[in-house]
């Protein structure tokens, strides 16, 4: 990407990296830092940093492009409206910022829906964890967009997971209302208190394993990590889960196993992924 951008008199004296966040919005502060340490913002001057203050006249923003190669994403279903797909593991629903150095499924999307491309989260209606693989629902325009993050915002979508929990999960049947608030040890964590956002999860169990619980898992709220930390909270980290407590290096064991919403088309459909092999393989040698 290569542009000019006009420093206007009246912000003369206002540090670089605050003034182009500022003057382009769409990219996040911490994007233009990293642009400005990498020296792609320059001036008549030379090279212009993130503490530089800004003079009057002319910026040229020099960012180089980034190549990213996404892996094989399986689709089931599509039409005018949406993509239905499933998600594989370790894969980022979007980037953080508004760019990353890695695939995510917004670049995936981006040349397939008229939702603002130049963002970070082209058609992005709803997200999954990185390491959470399984049903998501994508939007080719805008008009679709509005109608599924309406029904998301209204819960007026029905969620299912399946998830290996470590130890013996009782009672078999519950509902878990669990407030859910950022860790301020550690803000990229959640946990449960008092002061957080309502959050609730219904689970069942589906099998016992000897050291292990099979569960389905039912939000009825869409916190982030939710899921996760419901059942850390509980003394049942999920398999994999070695952000929240469970001891091991195998992938998460969540799988986003079907999605009911109504379609832009006004039509109610329910969408389903079957558990990865990986997960079948990990089930088998638990048991």
């Amino acid at each position: 990407m290569k542009q000019t951008l006009t420093v206007p008199p009246e912000a003369a004296g206002e540090r670089a990296d605050k003034f182009i966040a500022r003057m382009l919005p769409e990219y996040s502060r911490s994007f233009w830092q990293k642009q400005l340490a990498a020296g792609h913002i320059s001036t008549q001057d030379g090279v212009l940093k993130a503490a530089s203050q800004v003079k009057e006249g002319e910026l040229t923003l020099s960012i180089p492009e980034i190549s990213v190669t996404l892996p094989e994403i399986p689709l089931l279903y599509e039409d005018d409206d949406v993509l239905v797909i499933n998600k594989p593991t370790g894969l980022l629903t979007h980037a953080k910022g508004v760019t990353a150095e890695e695939a995510t499924i917004a670049d995936f999307m981006r040349p397939r829906t008229t939702d603002a491309p130049e963002s970070n989260r082209p058609g992005v209606v709803h997200r999954l964890d990185r390491d959470t693989s399984g049903v998501l629902i994508l939007a080719k325009h805008p008009e679709a967009k509005h109608w599924l993050q309406k029904q998301f915002a209204e819960r007026k979508v029905k969620k299912t997971y399946i998830a290996l929990v470590e130890g013996k999960v009782e009672p078999p049947k519950a509902i878990l209302r669990l407030p859910l608030e950022r860790n301020p040890k550690e803000p990229q964590k959640f946990r449960v208190g008092a002061s957080g956002k309502a959050a609730e999860t219904a689970y069942e169990v589906l099998e016992y394993l000897p050291k292990h619980t099979l569960v389905e898992l039912k939000p009825h709220t869409g916190r982030t990590h939710q899921l996760r930390v419901h059942m850390a909270h509980q003394g049942h980290p999920i398999l994999g889960d070695r952000f929240y407590g469970a001891h091991n290096k195998e992938r998460l064991f969540l799988h986003a196993q079907s999605l009911e919403l109504t379609l832009p088309n006004r039509e109610r459909r329910t969408f389903t992924a079957p558990l990865p092999p990986e997960l079948v393989r990990a089930l088998e040698a638990k048991k």
